[in-house]
């Protein structure tokens, strides 16, 4: 969420004229769930290196609510754990993540 107040600030200073497309720009999970056109559910593979994608884990004000399904993980925000052919691979920061990660045990997705 911060990286939204931020994203506006820099707006509100850099461009005297306000423009949808710019703050299209700066929203990173997309309604259906996508970052980058990364889908955020599906089979999840945790990686040391080289990631499609970098989280960080909150208690609180999460940019997406996960649950840890042990099949069928086809709605927003569901992850099964898998070792191989995975839809995402996924690595753990503590600094300069892509998105916040809460875990949850029920009402996954977008907060």
């Amino acid at each position: 969420m911060r990286w939204l107040l931020l994203c506006f600030i820099s707006l509100f200073f850099v461009s005297a004229t306000y423009s949808p497309e710019m703050v299209d720009s700066c929203v990173e999970i997309q309604e259906d769930c996508t970052y980058e056109g990364m889908k955020l559910y599906g089979k999840i593979k945790f990686v040391t290196s080289f990631p499609d994608i970098k989280i960080k884990y909150v208690e609180s004000f999460p940019d997406l609510k996960v649950k840890f399904v042990s099949s069928f993980p086809d709605d927003c925000g569901e992850w099964q754990i898998v070792e191989s052919f995975p839809d995402l691979e996924v690595q753990i920061v503590e600094s300069f993540p892509d998105i916040e990660v809460q875990v949850v045990e029920s009402f996954p997705g977008l907060p």
